[in-house]
C-alpha cells in the first residue's frame, strides 16, 4: 500500500479494470449474472493471464 495521496497507490487495479471494462463488459449485453461472471473469467484466465505483454519480460506474453 502506499502513501495517501500516492498516484501509483491503485495503479495497477485501475489499469485491470479499465481494460476488463473496455474489451468486455462495454461491448456486451449479460442474459445472466451467471453469464457475466463466465465472460469475466475467460477474460481473466483465457487472455489477461497468458497472452497480455508484460513489460518485466521483455514486452513478451507469459505464454511466449
Amino acid at each position: 500500500m502506499g502513501s495517501v495521496g500516492d498516484c501509483y497507490d491503485n495503479a495497477l487495479c485501475e489499469s485491470f479494470f479499465t481494460t476488463l471494462e473496455s474489451e468486455i463488459i462495454d461491448h456486451r449485453r449479460f442474459a445472466s449474472h451467471s453469464e457475466a461472471r463466465m465472460a469475466v473469467f475467460e477474460f481473466i484466465e483465457g487472455w489477461y493471464n497468458p497472452r497480455r505483454r508484460h513489460s518485466s519480460i521483455g514486452c513478451l506474453s507469459p505464454i511466449n
